[in-house]
């Protein structure tokens, strides 16, 4: 009783202090409603320093906030892609601001029309666990070049990297500009009723759900970065060392709990046991050992440890045969939180592993008859966030492009989508709406304002009342047929 009540308690001041910056920051835009390209600049580098100065802090702290998070998977997924992403806009942010020129009919001349990339205003982020720093940082990015205001919502199940984040951008930044908010799960739902300008969120379709309903009553546009069931094909005739091995890294990184993990896999059903066989080779090889190994990433927290067991003991239960890859046949126990990556196979539609998102390293393997097949399988299922293809065969590649949706899509990869700074990031259907990386995520947090010009000569009198003129009639026979 007396922790609820603390909580409760804290939980207002998170909400209060909401509040008051979001007001705080509104005064402020108003302001300064459009910063100069020096500005956004001078704002990138400071961010991109921060990070730089505190890396290792952050590493740590993501580390313990996990029990165990492979430091070279947060250099390589968190730290790197940051300072890339702000590298990256710092090069195009002046060309992505300049107006853009628009083409004027001859009808409507003499006259000019442009559009103007104006910020939008105040922005909201939620940002997810599974990765706290580049999902948190990425938007920012995107928002301070388009000359926003930006307030992020951190998870509460990474508590140290969320601590440690709010207090090196409070060193950073002034809290009219940046402000990170902590805080429970009623903090994060009032924040997401917040009327802002425009609001990101990354994490499941189901909280996403929740989070547009609340946006919608303020009818603040929104981005939903959102997960799903992510397919991999393994073509008829792909090395399976290539497949198993590209596979196994998507899956096993951050032990499969990243939004684009290949959550399942299509393989031709005479192939299956030589690429269990290979995918079993290719883990070993990159994970000799699970317990006592830093590469091998922990799950989060108890309670996504006992959801993946559910998971595994509900496919067992339903005639599942699991292939558990331990290659040093460690005794793991519950108390490392390390689960070992397990293939799942003679899989039914009622399972659970078929049914929900797994994130988390489990990965199940579903054979198909032909490549149409396959694709009509994916066809059959809500629109995934990614979709991996592995053949070299440019027909087939090709034909799975053309008859397939999903977010985004690698071909003879998985994962590596995310990182390319000139590719939109997003999802579609089921796995979300909107994109952002790069100038998509300067796009989305602008407001593309048409503006048409005019000077002193008005040629649109030829056209005024009153009609039947001669001028009208050839006006109607150039300009209706």
């Amino acid at each position: 009783m007396a922790a609820t009540v603390v909580q409760l308690t804290e939980s207002k001041k998170h909400i209060q202090h909401t509040h008051r910056v979001f007001e705080a920051q509104k005064r402020a835009f108003r302001n300064n409603p459009m910063p100069s390209l020096t500005e956004r600049q001078d704002n990138l580098r400071r961010l991109k320093q921060a990070l730089l100065d505190h890396k290792d802090r952050l590493v740590d702290a993501i580390d313990r906030d996990f029990g165990c998070r492979s430091r070279d998977e947060s250099l390589i997924a968190e730290v790197m892609p940051s300072i890339q992403g702000i590298n990256y806009t710092l090069r195009h942010l002046r060309e992505w601001m300049a107006p853009s020129r628009r083409h004027v009919s001859i009808l409507f001349q003499p006259a000019s029309n442009k559009v103007y990339y104006q910020p939008k205003g105040v922005v909201g982020v939620i940002v997810p666990w599974n990765y706290p720093l580049y999902l948190a940082v990425g938007p920012l990015v995107a928002s301070l070049a388009a000359g926003n205001r930006t307030m992020i919502k951190m998870s509460e199940y990474t508590p140290h990297t969320s601590a440690l984040f709010r207090d090196i951008m409070e060193a950073t930044f002034p809290e009219d500009l940046v402000s990170v908010i902590n805080g429970e799960a009623d903090v994060a739902a009032d924040f997401s009723a917040r009327p802002f300008d425009h609001l990101l969120f990354t994490g499941s379709t189901s909280v996403g759900k929740l989070v547009m309903r609340a946006a919608a009553e303020n009818l603040t546009p929104v981005t939903l970065e959102l997960g799903g069931k992510s397919p991999a094909i393994v073509s008829p005739d792909v090395p399976l060392a290539d497949a198993a091995q590209r596979i196994a890294f998507g899956k096993a990184f951050n032990a499969g709990q990243t939004c684009v993990a290949p959550d399942y896999v299509l393989c031709p059903a005479d192939r299956v046991k030589g690429f269990v066989d290979e995918f079993r080779r290719q883990f070993a090889a990159m994970y000799p050992s699970l317990r006592d190994n830093d590469d091998y990433t922990a799950i989060i927290n108890e309670r996504q440890y006992e959801r993946l067991q559910g998971y595994l003991a509900d496919a067992r239960d339903k005639g599942a045969e699991l292939v558990e890859l331990n290659p040093a046949r460690e005794n793991l126990g519950a108390g490392t939180r390390k689960l070992p990556l397990t293939l799942v196979l003679r899989t039914t539609p009622d399972m659970k592993v078929m049914q929900d998102e797994i994130f988390g390293p489990i990965l199940p393997i579903v054979p198909y008859g032909s490549l149409d097949e396959a694709v009509h399988y994916i066809n059959d299922r809500p629109r995934p966030l990614a979709l991996y293809f592995f053949g070299y065969d440019r027909q087939q590649q090709q034909h799975v492009v053309d008859n397939t949706h999903s977010g985004g899509m690698c071909i003879n990869d998985a994962l590596m989508h995310v990182a390319q700074d000139d590719l939109p990031f997003g999802g579609i259907g089921d796995s979300g709406m909107g994109h952002y990386h790069g100038k998509e995520g300067f796009l989305t947090f602008s407001h593309h304002r048409a503006i048409f010009t005019k000077q002193k000569f008005n040629s649109g009198k030829f056209v005024y009342a009153p009609h039947g003129t001669a001028m009208h009639r050839l006006v109607y026979r150039f300009f209706i047929r």
